[in-house]
This record gives structure tokens, sequence and C-alpha cells, in this order.
């Protein structure tokens, strides 16, 4: 079999840390490839070797089964070697063309030649139906179109190897949908597509072949028609995986928060990114708040949380107002908060496990001996979380949070939310960037707090995760709730109209929406 592209017996360390061990990866012309792996597993550093931004420490990689050596990203283009990454390389204040022909312009006597540039885009956009519109600013166009952008550039360039990592993260349906069927296409002309992805339901839509990561190693390369997507899960995470999300019906009791009128402003452009938002959520339910990426999502959260005030409206929990008041006395009144932002608002990296589950209970009378931090007990609370949540950690409750996976540190953060015993409890994006194990393990934990009582509002862009978790969905476009939806009746292309603006759920208005 003659293979495009074979990395053969690669490997990469970075300090205290084997990230790719004796790797190998084939990839065949024509052919759509997946890389599938549990966060860490090593799937980016393989591609980012491949696409020269990592040196290998070990191995070889053969082109057509000639040695090449690609020192450099400039280096995988000259090689016909193309990459979009998760989160898109594009000038936000640059049109469309101008982001495609990014140093690759032609000039004439120091002049820009964008004419031939111009027809050469869109005969390119045209053949594999992209639709884009060349003269549109990056920061006024769709996540879609800015990755039809990102493709565009790829085939501007003649690459012929294609890596696409995480490309449906920030899409809604109808946009994957799109994206798969660009995939295959793209496949049909002959090019050979390398695509980084946890989503098995994407896998078996569009790929030929699968390699599993597990820890750095590869755990083998299976053909995916004849793979099923428990025995992908099993081979990624090296045990048997539930991947629906095992609960009875909810059985809602009386309102635990309330938000009414809530309205939170740009203070640069006066624009309202939170506007008029009036919805409850009750005992015993999890209320997923959906969306696409930048609607007003993050704003909303921070005004919720006391990170950000807002300019009008109330909040109250179990009753109690809390609009106006601390951070600190929020979490007095009941309320926990799984950050979007875990190394940003929800762990100091730098401190130790144990200091990180006493966060916000350490002036607490249990952790505190005559104005000073009681040790003994701040490390028992810390086992006794380690234990109950199975964190795992190279020093136990010693361990630098730091050096732990994101999996654990997700699960550190949710140990310490839920223990406190909360009333209300806010998760964000709880999942982001997690493997199927690391995932089926934090959606039984929400399942468990939503049957012990407790109100959940979950706050995720991954449409399985709303629609598989979810009790009721809360639609979000442009800082209003568009939708009061069951996950039950809607479908995911009806939901993906109300996350687009196309649809508005006109049977309720929106200050109604919630009750």
């Amino acid at each position: 079999m003659d293979y495009i592209i074979e990395m053969l017996g690669i490997t990469k360390r970075f300090p205290g840390i084997l990230a790719n061990d004796n790797v190998n990866l084939q990839l065949r012309a024509g052919e759509i490839h997946a890389l599938l792996g549990e966060n860490g597993a090593g799937k980016s550093t393989l591609m980012s070797i491949l696409f020269g931004m990592y040196q290998p420490d070990g191995g070889v990689i053969k082109k057509n089964g000639v040695d090449v050596r690609i020192t450099s990203p400039s280096d995988a283009t000259r090689h016909g070697i193309g990459m979009v990454h998760q989160h898109f390389k594009l000038v936000h204040n640059f049109t469309v063309l101008q982001n495609i022909i990014l140093g690759v312009e032609t000039t004439k006597n120091g002049m820009l030649k964008m004419d031939d540039a111009r027809r050469q885009v869109v005969e390119l956009s045209k053949k594999y139906g992209l639709d884009i519109k060349p003269d549109a600013l990056i920061s006024d166009i769709t996540v879609g179109m800015q990755q039809r952008t990102e493709i565009l550039k790829m085939l501007y360039r003649e690459n012929e190897i294609l890596i696409f990592d995480e490309p449906t993260a920030v899409l809604i349906p109808q946009e994957i949908n799109e994206l798969m069927g660009i995939m295959k296409g793209l496949a049909a002309e002959g090019k050979s597509i390398l695509f980084i992805t946890h989503k098995l339901n994407e896998i078996k839509a569009v790929a030929d072949r699968c390699t599993v990561l597990r820890g750095g190693k590869c755990i083998g390369t299976v053909d995916v028609e004849s793979s099923s997507k428990e025995s992908l899960s099993e081979m990624m995470v090296g045990r048997k995986v539930s991947l629906s999300v095992e609960k009875t019906e909810s059985k809602p009791g009386k309102v635990i928060f309330e938000a009414k009128g809530l309205t939170v402003k740009n203070h640069v452009t006066g624009k309202n990114v939170v506007d008029n938002c009036t919805f409850t959520v009750r005992e015993g339910e999890i209320v997923c708040i959906a969306g696409i990426d930048g609607n007003g999502q993050s704003e909303l959260v921070q005004a919720l949380t006391g990170l950000m005030q807002s300019d009008s409206g109330s909040m109250a929990v179990g009753g109690a107002d809390i609009t106006k008041v601390s951070i600190r006395d929020r979490d007095k009144y009941g309320m926990a908060h799984i950050p979007e932002d875990r190394h940003k608002h929800g762990l100091v990296l730098e401190y130790n496990l144990a200091y990180n589950l006493v966060l916000q209970s350490y002036y607490k009378k249990r952790f505190m001996q005559m104005g000073f931090l009681d040790f003994k007990s701040v490390y028992s609370y810390a086992d006794r979380l380690i234990d109950m949540y199975d964190i795992r950690s190279g020093q136990g409750a010693k361990t630098i949070t730091r050096s732990m996976s994101g999996g654990n540190q997700q699960k550190a953060i949710i140990a310490r939310e839920i223990d406190r015993n909360p009333q209300f409890l806010i998760a964000v994006q709880p999942t982001r960037g997690l493997d199927v194990g690391a995932i089926e393990y934090i959606h039984k934990q929400l399942v468990l707090a939503r049957d012990s009582g407790k109100g959940v509002l979950l706050v995720s862009l991954e449409l399985d995760e709303v629609m598989s978790v979810s009790d009721r969905i809360l639609v979000m476009f442009e800082g209003q709730l568009v939708a009061d939806v069951d996950p039950q009746k809607v479908t995911y292309q009806e939901l993906g109209l109300y996350m687009s603006g196309s649809k508005r759920d006109t049977a309720k208005g929106a200050e109604n929406l919630g009750q």
C-alpha cells in the first residue's frame, strides 16, 4: 500500500512528559483519517510535528515514500501540508480575501496584484462549494465562514494534505453538516485529510480509518465502517464507557434561582450584551443555556456569579436578593460556580491541590485555628475529596495543580463546588476539551446534583451535551433568550435555527421565558 504521508516511530518529549511515544501514523491519498484520543493523549503534538511547529526527538516522516524534514509551517506548506487550527489564525480587521493570500501575495513593482488572486479564490470557492464573500471583514462574518476562509487558505496554497484540529468545536448543527460535506468533497477531489476530534459521531460520519492514541502511545488503526462507537471509546480510554447520559425524569420543586430583566451593557459600544433576560431554575432540574459562542453567555454568567456587575435587573437565590452582594456572599447564599476557564477563574495553578480545594472555605472555622490555617484539617479534607471524586494526581494533595491533566483539574473544581452543598450550581462548559471518560464522570456528577434537589444551570456549546443532560433548554442569541424548549421535543436542526437567530419562540414573550 502506498501512503502519501508516513510518520514512523515519532517520539516527542517535553519536561516531565513523553507526549508521543514511538507513534506510527500512515495516511493514504484521498482518505479522511481521524485521529482520536483523550485530552493529553498526544494528538495535537503529533499534528504540530507534521506541520513543522515542533521537531521530533525520534522517528521519521515520509512523503510519498521519501524521507522529509519539516522544520517550520512554511516548510510544511512547501511540502503541500496545510492546517486549520482549533483557534483560527485570522486577522480580524482584514478581509476574507486578504487573509487567504496573506504571506503568499502576488506583487508587481512593489504593488499588490489582487485581481488575479480574487479570481483564483472565487474559482476555488465555487469548485469546492465554499461560499464566501471576498470583501467581508473577518470580524463581521460567522464562525462557519471564518472556517471556510481557513480552508480556502490551504487550497490557495495548493496543499494536498489538510489537517483539521477539532474543526466542529464552535459550529452549529447546520455548519457541522456543511463541513462534513465539504470534507467529503475535498477527499473526492484527491485531497488527503487528517481530522483530530473527540466526537465519535463525526468520525462515524466522515472518516475512512481512525488511529487511536492513549497516553502518547498508538493503540492501533482501525477501519471506521467496521468499528462501533463503543469499541472506539474503549480503545481511547482503556475501559468500557457509557456514551449515553443515564438519568431519570426530573421532578422539579420550588424555584431556587430567579433572574428578572437582567441587562449588561458593553460600556465601550453601549450595546446590551445581555438584554433583559428573565428566567428561573427550580430545585431538581438542569436548565441549559445553549447558543453559539459570543452571544452573551459569558457576560450573563459573570453577572450571575458577581464577576461583573449587571446594569439593571435583579437576581435571587432561595428567595434572597443577591443582585448587589459580593462573590463570597453569593457563595454563602448557596451559589456554586464551575467556571468556563478553569485556569483563569477556577484554580490557582501554582498552588497545590489541597489549597485549591479549600479556596472558597479556608476562612471557615473547620480550617482555622487562632487565625491560622489548620493544615491537618486542610489536608485531611483534601484527601477525602481526592478519594471521593477520584482525582488523580502524582503526589496526592501536595501535587502542584498545574502539573495535573485537564480532566483531573476539572474534577478538583467540581469536587470543591459540589461538596459545599450549594442550592444552585452554575456549570459553564464543564466538559470542554475533555475525553469521553472524564465527560461521562462529569455528567454523572451534574445529574447527581440535580437528583439531590439542587438547581443546576448548565451553559454549553456542545449540542450533544445540551440535548442529553438538560431537562429544559433556553437558547441565547445576541444577548436575548429567544426560546425555552423541551430537549425531548426539539430537534438538533430546530435548535440550530434558534441559535443562529433564524427562528424565535414566538409562543412566549421573552419576559416569560423560563417561567
